[in-house]
């Protein structure tokens, strides 16, 4: 089994090899997503119910999952932010599958996932500063949330690059192109962002998270 899964992901094409890592790193991420949404849907019920309640993940003043959820930004639309992770996440999850069986998409309907995703990427990212420049306060789940957009956006946005799915102009296009599959710009960006919101929260929060 192992063996043979191993083999999936060491396939001799390239492109083949290339987009089932893709599509496998939109998997894991998309499954962790919807895990996270979740987790932070039931909390929001529970604190509906009972504004006190503990939940599991309120860990300290600083690790406090309530404390975020109880601020404003956590229903930016008029209900729970999670609930757009239980409606978005099962969509990807198919379109990984999907794309992990060797399913080509249209483009159009990529350009449009992929606007959607980028949305989602920016609003996770939002949602962080507000934690971390207002609230004072950490959300676990929400921190899972965050990473795994990061992942499935730039593993999203690498397909569509290569298969120029996104109606760039034809000069914009190509350098892209060169620079995602040739030199793996992508990756160092992605791998730099994270390591630098990495960096702030520990800076910031190394106390309530190892003290």
């Amino acid at each position: 089994m192992v063996q043979k899964l191993v083999e999936f992901f060491r396939h001799k094409d390239k492109n083949t090899r290339d987009n089932r890592w893709i599509f496998g790193s939109m998997l894991v991420g998309s499954v962790l997503s919807l895990i996270a949404a979740f987790a932070l849907s039931v909390d929001a019920v529970q604190l509906a119910k009972n504004p006190n309640a503990a939940l599991s993940c309120s860990v300290n003043v600083l690790i406090n999952c309530a404390t975020v959820a109880k601020h404003p930004s956590a229903m930016m639309f008029g209900f729970p932010n999670s609930f757009l992770g239980l409606i978005s996440e099962p969509v990807v999850i198919t379109v990984a599958i999907a794309g992990l069986s060797g399913i080509r998409f249209p483009k159009k309907f990529m350009f449009v996932a992929q606007v959607f995703y980028t949305l989602g990427f920016l609003f996770a990212l939002y949602l962080l500063a507000i934690s971390y420049f207002v609230i004072g306060a950490l959300c676990p789940w929400c921190l899972l949330v965050t990473l795994t957009t990061t992942l499935v956006f730039f593993a999203m946005t690498r397909y569509n690059v290569r298969e120029e799915n996104l109606y760039l102009p034809k000069k914009t296009a190509k350098k892209l192109k060169y620079w995602f599959e040739e030199k793996d710009y992508d990756k160092l960006v992605m791998w730099a962002l994270i390591a630098f919101l990495t960096a702030m929260i520990l800076i910031k929060y190394s106390k309530g998270l190892f003290g």
